[in-house]
């Protein structure tokens, strides 16, 4: 017999898809008095020339300029960073439609973050509340709170681990043996086709990919009037790598909203389906 909901997860990634530009640009960058374009252009230099991870280059690269100029980095003083990010158009009223929506369908959606950015600046956002899971970069932080080192470093083709433990149910970093672990597919937490996937990026391709490839629903989102935006998002379409681009705007009524509540009728309709088949069976 077919359970009473169907479970749905919307997974997310953070920097140009929640939120314009990268977090550590809105308060760290200006803290620290550096320009978005010289710190990036510094990691990707460093990482370039030492064959290096570009996240775990970025991470170190924060502490030491921090360092330099003295600017706190405990945990509290990343999470008042992250108070002063602004969120894209209709972000925080999100949440709660899509799960009431989602709700009056008889699906029990969950959100969750898939992102390269600071765990630590994220939990100041007004949103933080609203995932099940987050997973993202963050620092391990010594005795008096103090972050010193790179505890865990997301980048774009491990994002796609956190996918499979959605899908697994399995949500212990550290257990790496049951994430790999076979799995019959009728007994998998979160199945594939229940999936969404919105990013914005090239480090966000991978994620696209395996969600689109296995049934669930990739979709590409862009920041609204900016340069460019569009086109990059375009070519992911084009590519094949996601099923729908639209603007990165969360209102009632927009592009993604009229998407992601017709994806959720799909899984919905499906749930029904399987159940009515299983029955006969």
């Amino acid at each position: 017999m077919a359970k009473k909901h169907a479970r749905m997860v919307i997974a997310y990634d953070f920097d140009g898809t929640l939120a314009p530009g990268n977090m550590q640009e809105h308060q760290f960058l200006p803290e620290i008095g550096m320009k978005p374009a010289d710190f990036w252009g510094e990691v990707r230099q460093i990482a370039k020339d030492h064959q290096a991870d570009e996240v775990l280059v970025y991470m170190n690269l924060m502490l030491k300029k921090a360092n330099a100029c003295n600017a706190p980095v405990r945990r509290d003083d990343f999470k008042k960073r992250g108070k002063t990010i602004e969120l894209f158009e209709g972000v925080v009223a999100w949440f709660d439609r899509m799960d009431a929506y989602a709700k009056s369908q008889a699906v029990d959606l969950e959100h969750v973050l898939i992102s390269s950015g600071n765990e630590e600046i994220f939990a100041g956002t007004p949103i933080k509340k609203k995932f099940a899971q987050v997973y993202a970069s963050k620092y391990l932080f010594n005795q008096n709170g103090v972050a010193e080192w790179p505890a865990l470093a997301i980048n774009y083709t491990t994002k796609t681990q956190y996918l499979f433990r959605i899908n697994k149910g399995i949500h212990d970093l550290s257990d790496n043996a049951s994430v790999n672990k076979y799995v019959p597919k009728q007994e998998r937490a979160v199945p594939f086709e229940n999936m969404v996937f919105i990013g914005d990026g090239a480090t966000d391709i991978p994620c696209f990919r395996l969600v689109k490839d296995q049934g669930g629903l990739s979709v590409a989102v862009y920041t609204p009037n900016k340069k460019g935006g569009k086109a990059k998002a375009d070519d992911y379409l084009k590519d094949g790598r996601v099923h729908c681009v639209v603007p990165a705007n969360y209102k009632e009524g927009s592009d993604l909203d009229r998407i992601i509540k017709a994806q959720i009728d799909e899984v919905a309709a499906r749930h029904v389906r399987d159940g009515l088949l299983g029955a006969r069976l």
